[in-house]
């Protein structure tokens, strides 16, 4: 005999049969996102010490309009609101940020550490009902398979300005040379780490695949599409790899320009 089915239990907030640490995972989220948005909000209004040498923090870069060597240009343009704050990263740092806000891993991981639904697998939840994306405003979410493409031209753009850390000004002669210094290495990891986060994402491997449903009408959509399945089997461990070295690029770039660190060259 077929066993009867058993009627739906509605978990009060938090209420769970689990007896592990569910609560672990989702408040090391909380924790690890919450820093870095309180750093790169911090470090984006302040507008100084964001350029070393040839070093530039990603946060800024593309420099658009700013007051460094690096800015495409030149200063703020004098039609700027006085009362508007201005920050070269303000300019930027909503692509990349709009990129992992609606990234598939990024989107599960904070729905459980902030939003809490799901909290975790059979855990309670504050609310009876699910919302989808299908409706305001998480239907926002669908922006990530188009944000995807300038999140490739800012990354095409770090790489360039990890290649210039690697030429150094003689500050007596004035002549440019190949180089090799921390902050040189530290800014061709961030680029690498980013790359591998990226192309490991799951809109890229539709954009791949030929943008079709069913890859057996592509041969080389399935080639390509396997190719970046290699990344995107790692995709949570790129999307907190890339999250720390970004941030950790414009930590080193902040400290060597205050005279707190000294950039050690190799070369």
């Amino acid at each position: 005999m077929a066993d009867a089915a058993q009627p739906l239990v509605l978990r009060r907030f938090g209420e769970t049969r689990r007896s592990d640490a569910w609560w672990l995972t989702p408040l090391a989220v909380f924790c690890g996102f919450s820093a870095f948005i309180i750093y790169s909000t911090w470090a984006a209004f302040q507008n100084a010490n964001y350029t070393f040498g040839p070093y530039l923090s990603p946060f800024y870069s593309p420099e658009i309009f700013g007051d460094s060597p690096h800015a495409w240009f030149g200063p703020k343009p004098a039609a700027w609101p006085d009362w508007l704050p201005f920050s070269p990263a303000l300019l930027i740092l909503p692509i990349p940020g709009l990129f992992r806000f609606t990234c598939y891993y990024y989107r599960g991981a904070y729905y459980k550490a902030f939003w809490m639904d799901p909290v975790s697998c059979a855990v309670g939840e504050p609310r009876k009902s699910y919302w989808g994306e299908h409706s305001f405003p998480l239907i926002l979410q669908n922006l990530h398979r188009y944000v995807l493409m300038l999140v490739m031209l800012v990354l095409g753009i770090l790489a360039y300005d990890a290649w210039k850390g690697l030429w150094f000004t003689d500050p007596a002669t004035g002549t440019v040379s190949f180089g090799i210094g921390v902050g040189s290495l530290i800014l061709v990891v961030n680029v690498v780490l980013i790359s591998s986060y990226t192309f490991g994402c799951h809109s890229m491997r539709h954009f791949v695949g030929g943008c079709r449903d069913l890859l057996s009408r592509a041969p080389l959509g399935t080639k390509t599409y396997d190719c970046v399945s290699c990344l995107n089997r790692r995709h949570m461990l790129w999307a907190w790899c890339s999250l720390v070295s970004v941030g950790f690029s414009d930590l080193y770039v902040r400290m060597c320009a205050m005279g707190i660190w000294s950039d050690f060259r190799f070369l």
